[in-house]
């Protein structure tokens, strides 16, 4: 008896085993990843879409752009600065960071630095007692708006300029400085801008990273060359029609020109991931002018467009005035701006659609079919298709009503770019007729129809190529009443 109760038992024991095996290769697992991948904090910065400069220095004050290092400290005396005003504007933008230039070409620090005495401590702003940086993070923590900030390369006040070591002692110290001293930042900005006249002197990039790194693990660092963030490669605001997040950071060098092509399409064979930022100003100036005006409303969306609706996130510079607070007119804009965009973007007309698509990772019930597209995860939730499907890629939205069709005038596309990019090819038909088509997708591919206002019953994309299989995290039909092009297709001016 004992034997044959044995003998049952490893029976049983194997049904069970092999029941369990069965179970669990009935459950599809997530394709794998397209390397390079975003980190953390890249995925998080992605997400922000829009995010502001604040250029604000002594050039506030002399009606200039660049400062030439020797202006007077005194000239510096915002009477009226007001950081919690900057940072309720940007939230009321929807605007998640903030980055001040804590310090210009000219040198002049708005936190009083133990290292020079080019700084606040000796301008009447508050009598030598003020700390423009410490408002800017004292204002931002209960709004829960994030901190970032610009320390120039270029010092043309501070004499070390020029004699490599003692410089780049000097700038290291500074950094440390601002890292330390006031809390978390989430956003350092480095850049190459250098006049044709000045010293001849290398900067130490890689120290300078190291160290910031070190201090705050988890800061993303902007420059030509990353490492984590790169500069789209102008200062219009625009990303190129097709923009990979990946690049190969040993093709990069900051400050080179030459390179601005590469940076502004990215590499579909590169092995960084490392996305690009669109710097813009709303104003034709960095600094604020008396003169300027923001830009309209409608070159400001076409900037979104070109930017987020191209893989990108969008640093919107406006800058405070030299009474210490951001111009009215410019507040209005930026509030008519964030309207703008809840008002296009807040409906999805494709959410009152069947969607099919032409196949599904583990078929029906599997976790990867067509309402991840749907829902409010534009990450890590997602359409996937077969591994075998061999007939090409699409999603097709399909109207269920019987009011004569869809109306709109703008398509969005997002990849599930947590396991890479992908898309390097796709077409958009409208009951037949292409309407659309691009190449790159990325965090976010904005299609906002040349020729206006559409109606239609069926919308079908097209994955004509891409990396692997092809992930999409969510798709929208939108409607933009801010949209009018010209009837020969032209962008109206």
């Amino acid at each position: 008896m004992p034997k044959l109760w044995c003998f049952l038992s490893t029976i049983t024991f194997f049904q069970l085993c092999t029941f369990t095996f069965s179970r669990l290769e009935l459950v599809p697992t997530p394709p794998l990843p397209i390397l390079p991948l975003p980190s953390y904090a890249q995925l998080k910065w992605q997400q922000r879409e829009l995010i502001m400069f604040l250029h604000f220095g002594v050039n506030t004050f002399t009606d200039s752009e660049w400062g030439t290092g020797h202006e007077n400290p005194a000239i510096f005396n915002p009477v009226g600065l007001n950081a919690n005003q900057w940072l309720s504007t940007a939230a009321d933008a929807g605007i998640s960071l903030v980055i001040l230039t804590a310090k210009h070409h000219d040198g002049f620090c708005l936190w009083p630095s133990k290292y020079t005495d080019h700084s606040v401590e000796k301008s009447p702003w508050k009598n030598g007692h003020g700390d423009v940086v410490q408002e800017l993070v004292n204002a931002a923590k209960p709004l829960g708006v994030d901190v970032g900030l610009y320390l120039s390369p270029w010092d043309r006040h501070d004499q070390r300029y020029g004699h490599e070591i003692a410089y780049n002692q000097y700038y290291l110290a500074q950094l440390q400085e601002l890292l330390n001293r006031y809390g978390s930042v989430r956003e350092i900005w480095f850049d190459g801008s250098k006049g044709k006249n000045a010293p001849n002197m290398s900067y130490y990039f890689t120290d300078w990273f190291s160290m910031v790194k070190e201090l705050q693990s988890s800061i993303n660092i902007f420059s030509d060359a990353g490492p984590d963030v790169r500069w789209v490669g102008n200062e219009k605001g625009f990303a190129g029609s097709t923009c990979w997040s990946t690049i190969n950071r040993t093709s990069l060098s900051i400050g080179n020109a030459s390179i601005e092509d590469y940076l502004n399409n990215g590499d579909p064979k590169g092995t960084d991931w490392l996305p690009a930022e669109c710097d813009v100003s709303i104003r034709q100036g960095w600094f604020w002018h008396k003169s300027q005006k923001p830009k309209r409303l409608s070159q400001l969306l076409e900037i979104y467009y070109n930017s987020v609706g191209r893989n990108c996130v969008l640093l919107l510079n406006v800058p405070p005035n030299s009474t210490g607070l951001i111009s009215e007119v410019d507040v209005q804009r930026l509030r008519e701006f964030r309207r703008a965009i809840d008002t296009i973007f807040s409906t999805n007309l494709a959410e009152k659609c069947s969607v099919e698509v032409s196949s599904q990772r583990g078929g029906k019930g599997g976790g990867f079919g067509p309402e991840n597209m749907l829902d409010s995860d534009h990450l890590w939730t997602y359409w996937a298709p077969r591994d075998d499907d061999k007939e090409g890629h699409w999603i097709e939205i399909r109207d269920t009503g019987t009011d004569g069709g869809l109306r709109f005038n703008v398509i969005r596309i997002q990849e599930a770019i947590g396991l890479g990019q992908r898309i390097k090819r796709h077409d958009i038909y409208v009951d037949g007729k292409r309407v659309a088509n691009g190449t790159t997708v990325g965090y976010k591919r904005l299609h906002r129809l040349e020729e206006g206002v559409i109606h239609g019953k069926i919308v079908k994309i097209r994955i004509e190529e891409s990396k692997g299989l092809p992930l999409i995290s969510s798709i929208g039909l939108h409607f933009d009443p801010f949209w009018h092009p010209n009837p020969n297709g032209q962008r109206p001016q």
